[in-house]
């Protein structure tokens, strides 16, 4: 007789679209996406896509992953006119437990979960059981995080705005393209150059100290034509984002540790793996000088499963109260 696993419901939430799924055990069934401004709330939501997909289960357990910081019951996301309490979405929707986490926190989580086929390795080097795992991400942000563990053998996403470091130039080019940001930003954080609008803004400030005018104003433009080779200054620019990048991460792995290995997440690069596993960017993550020997054996991936955050949430659902 086959095992019966409690069934629970689990989300990701961003500013237009929420995607639902069931988790059975280790089985997750096929996401449904649900368009944010068709509902009142994520209860509102989560009850239709109960009502139509659920198969009549009642799920005891929930958890949510959600584009906004987390910081009480509270929640507002970022891009949504969503504005709900964590705790009367448990009692709307009938549930015993209800997680709600930061999206990127979630996308974390899902790294002990994730297989082979999901993972392309960069470089070499071979993880170390136990040690912190660090994780980022560029997509229209830049997520951070870390996977800690204790002497339990429990693992802990943490919950961070690492993507807003200041970020630091490693040549005279890097130099140059700074100042030119810091003089539109002021403040130039790792974000305004690691992800989709930070590519633009990469492409601009090359094109902008080389005295040309711009021609392409997105980051789909601009990784294409770099991609294949038809604009060299795209080119330049996505060469030059895969090895800050590299720069960023190794900074991550030195800061929390990460000698359990680096996951590199988010929308952007499992579009264009070849060209970021051919890049400057393992390079760029181990040239730290004195430390270079220490990060050489830490292993770095790029994350090519589909729907990380969803693995990560099955992992945080079926873990033991």
């Amino acid at each position: 007789m086959r095992e019966r696993f409690m069934v629970a419901l689990i989300a990701d939430i961003g500013g237009t679209h929420a995607r639902f799924a069931l988790v059975e055990g280790a089985a997750v069934s096929e996401p449904v996406v649900m368009r944010c401004a068709e509902h009142a709330g994520p209860a509102e939501a989560a009850a239709a896509f109960l009502a139509a997909h659920g198969g009549g289960v009642r799920p005891d357990r929930a958890a949510f992953a959600v584009a906004s910081p987390i910081t009480g019951d509270v929640v507002d996301l970022t891009n949504s006119a969503w504005h709900f309490s964590i705790e009367a979405v448990r009692q709307t929707l009938g549930l015993e437990r209800l997680e709600v986490v930061n999206d990127f926190t979630a996308v974390a989580l899902s790294v002990r979960h994730l297989e082979a086929e999901h993972l392309l390795k960069i470089g070499a080097g071979v993880a170390v059981s136990g040690c912190p795992v660090a994780v980022l991400g560029p997509g229209t942000g830049l997520g951070v995080s870390a996977v800690v563990p204790d002497r339990q053998g429990r693992w802990t996403a943490l919950a961070t705005e690492g993507g807003h470091v200041t970020l630091a130039a490693t040549n005279a080019q890097e130099d140059a393209v700074l100042e030119w940001l810091r003089r539109r930003f002021d403040h130039v954080s790792a974000e305004r150059v690691l992800s989709g609008p930070g590519l633009v803004n990469l492409y601009q400030a090359l094109a902008g100290l080389r005295g040309v005018h711009p021609v392409y104003g997105t980051p789909d433009a601009i990784s294409q034509r770099g991609l294949d080779g038809s604009c060299p200054l795209c080119r330049d620019a996505l060469e030059m984002f895969f090895a800050i990048l590299g720069t960023v991460a190794g900074n991550l792995a030195l800061t929390v540790g990460a000698r359990g290995g680096v996951y590199v997440a988010g929308g952007i690069l499992p579009r264009m793996r070849d060209a970021f596993a051919q890049s400057a960017f393992r390079h760029r993550f181990e040239d730290k000088g004195r430390f270079r020997d220490y990060l050489g054996p830490i292993p770095t991936w790029l994350v090519v499963h589909p729907q990380p955050a969803f693995a990560g949430l099955a992992g945080l659902v079926n873990e033991a109260d």
